[in-house]
């Protein structure tokens, strides 16, 4: 279908911002308009000072606070403590009953995301008001802002809010290694993911990987994702094949691929005995997700799938019930809305619109 607010054909709601170029009709992955997505692609060679160079992978982990044994840290009597013995040798004292582990839990309580839970949030990059509503002003006044929006989209469900934060991000050059991402380095994780504690919220690290691989980006994560209350989310758009530039393309992956993805999420979760995770994949076409089929859940992770794209309520609706078509069992559903891109020309959808989408979504993203 054609889009009309958009000028994209491949059945996808508009993903860039008003003024932009329209897609040559004989690429089987059309290029994306422009303004917007550039932005995107060149955020880290504009200077904002926020990301670390493609070249150094390690440096947002080596900060990364340590999580703690699942429980909290066992305690074990200490050695010369108890009572001499006659013999002068000391003596071990009573053992005290063990106390029972407490699992660990979800932010707002439980293991177990869906269907107790709904999850509601803003996405973005501190410093980058482009890349969505969590980049604009105090992030505390955006967290907040979150919350009050997560209770409007209750309707019979615990609200939960989300941060999901950029932690890779596209670029539109390629890098010393020849990447075409940064990565979000971790004093800035580290601060959203307290912001996210001390909120009880879920913080959720978005993947723009560039040529990179998808499964390094989210190992290279790995010491945020052995807490109980962080998530992953894949941004496949941004995901190229050699040749390919981010802001030139849509990028793509496929049911092999993010079945890779859940299976090691799924090994975190059952070595360190965490709640259910989160694993959010943004589709903004039907192009960007191939064999969907052969996408497999994992134990203990939610599977979300999340329609992307910018356009008017009717137009989202439409890509929606796309989307949602024939899909496999065990995914959970998501949507995205844009604060701006959706009003140009049209409006925002209201949540009670949102909401009477079917299957109805578990997840609803504002950018």
């Amino acid at each position: 279908m054609a889009d009309e607010v958009s000028g994209r054909e491949d059945g996808g709601i508009r993903r860039a911002g008003a003024a932009g170029r329209r897609p040559a009709t004989s690429s089987p992955s059309p290029a994306p308009d422009a303004s917007r997505r550039h932005l995107l692609a060149a955020t880290a060679a504009a200077g904002l000072g926020l990301l670390t160079a493609c070249g150094q992978p390690s440096s947002r982990a080596d900060s990364a606070p340590k999580a703690s044994p699942p429980g909290g840290a066992s305690s074990s009597p200490s050695g010369g403590s108890g009572s001499p013995s006659p013999s002068g040798a000391a003596t071990a004292p009573p053992s005290a009953r063990p106390t029972k582990r407490r699992r660990p839990e979800l932010p707002r309580g439980g293991r177990e995301l869906f269907p107790r839970y709904r999850l509601v949030g803003f996405c973005g990059l501190p410093g980058a008001a482009a890349l969505g509503r969590l980049g604009t002003g105090d992030p505390q006044k955006r967290a907040a802002e979150a919350e009050k929006v997560a209770h409007s989209y209750a309707a019979g469900r615990e609200p939960l809010p989300v941060l999901e934060l950029l932690a890779t991000v596209a670029n539109a050059t390629a890098g010393p290694d020849g990447a075409y991402r940064s990565r979000t380095p971790a004093a800035t994780i580290r601060r959203f993911h307290r912001l996210a504690h001390d909120r009880r919220a879920l913080l959720l690290l978005n993947i723009q990987p560039g040529r990179a691989s998808v499964l390094d980006e989210v190992k290279a994560l790995r010491e945020w994702l052995v807490h109980p209350d962080v998530g992953i989310a894949l941004d496949p758009e941004w995901e190229m094949s050699s040749g390919q530039v981010p802001g030139d393309t849509y990028g793509h992956t496929d049911g092999q691929e993010l079945t890779k993805v859940a299976r090691y999420v799924s090994g975190l979760v059952r070595e360190h005995d965490l709640p259910q995770k989160p694993l959010v994949f943004h589709q903004v076409a039907e192009s960007v997700v191939s064999e969907e089929s052969a996408l497999r859940p994992q134990p203990g992770v939610a599977l979300i799938k999340s329609a992307d794209g910018i356009g008017s309520p009717g137009l989202k609706r439409g890509t929606w019930r796309r989307l949602v078509k024939d899909m496999p069992d065990g995914l959970h559903t998501g949507f995205k809305l844009f604060y701006e891109e959706d009003a140009k020309g049209s409006r925002l959808m209201t949540p009670k619109e949102v909401l009477a989408l079917r299957p109805q979504p578990e997840y609803v993203m504002y950018e």
